[in-house]
């Protein structure tokens, strides 16, 4: 099977690449006329473009933001419709889901906020895909070499890790082992539709915060306050803060069976 990955060289794209023998690169700022050459063999496309989310938003960056995936997946699109591919396998992120409400796939409402809006304009341009799609929408990707974890190693690791706010937040996340697994699963069996990528078990930022500490050996003893975050992230601190309570319906429905669903054997499988 030959592969074309987007966003290769980023965390998740470094793991999945790794599956696979035969794997061509798209890059962000590729032509539809030079997409359309590598495409020439490719049995499935993974998107996974985009510029980091975790930054200060300003006017400019969030064009950035909106650029790099919309703009980028709709060229992407324009050249897979020309091609002989058969499966688009394009990301997406569970700040599309509103706070503090329980979804899953079902979930019609939109976030009513920046993530929102990008997440569903994202999604729309893929779908726009003459080929088989399937959308994966990302928890908080958990594994040591990369993503959000990798930044909360260091503060922990030095027993100035702990909670962020009051700790009631919803975490909906996804080990590093699972994602991968996923996408495998999801070219296997040659699923389309929307699926979040998520464990079947959410957490609080209280609950994940203990489990870290106890796979470090380490207290978790110094609170955050969310204002530190919005003073140095802005608007971006929704990001962190915001209470995302995802379930993963749809994969479960289609027989995926998670090897990490428990936070505290996740974190201390990818911590050894």
């Amino acid at each position: 099977m030959k592969i074309a990955i987007t966003g290769a060289s980023g965390f998740v794209g470094t793991a999945i690449q790794q599956q696979y023998k035969d794997v061509v690169y798209v890059h962000r700022n590729d032509s539809k006329e030079l997409i359309l050459e590598k495409l020439e063999g490719v049995d499935v496309v993974i998107n996974l473009a985009g510029a980091p989310i975790i930054k200060r938003w300003n006017k400019e960056y969030k064009k950035i933001l909106i650029s790099s995936r919309v703009d980028t997946t709709k060229t992407l699109v324009a050249a897979i419709n020309e091609s002989e591919v058969k499966h688009l396998i394009s990301t997406s992120a569970v700040g599309i889901y509103p706070d503090n409400v329980p979804c899953d796939e079902t979930t019609k409402e939109i976030a009513d906020d920046f993530l929102g809006s990008l997440a569903s304009r994202w999604e729309n341009v893929a779908l726009s895909c003459s080929k088989p799609t399937a959308i994966l929408r990302f928890g908080i990707v958990l594994g040591k070499e990369g993503g959000a974890l990798k930044q909360m190693l260091t503060p922990f690791r030095l027993g100035v890790g702990g909670i962020i706010g009051d700790g009631k937040a919803m975490m909906s996340w996804i080990s590093i082992v699972d994602l991968v697994h996923i996408y495998k699963f999801v070219i296997e069996n040659n699923l389309t539709g929307i699926y979040n990528a998520t464990t079947p078990n959410p957490v609080t930022n209280r609950v994940f915060t203990k489990a870290l500490g106890k796979a470090l050996h380490r207290p978790t003893i110094f609170p955050l306050p969310e204002f530190v975050l919005k003073i140095i992230y802005g608007e971006a601190a929704g990001v962190v803060t915001g209470s995302k309570e995802v379930y993963p319906k749809a994969l479960q429905d289609a027989g995926y069976q998670f090897i990490h669903p428990d936070i505290d054997r996740a974190l201390k499988e990818l911590l050894q």
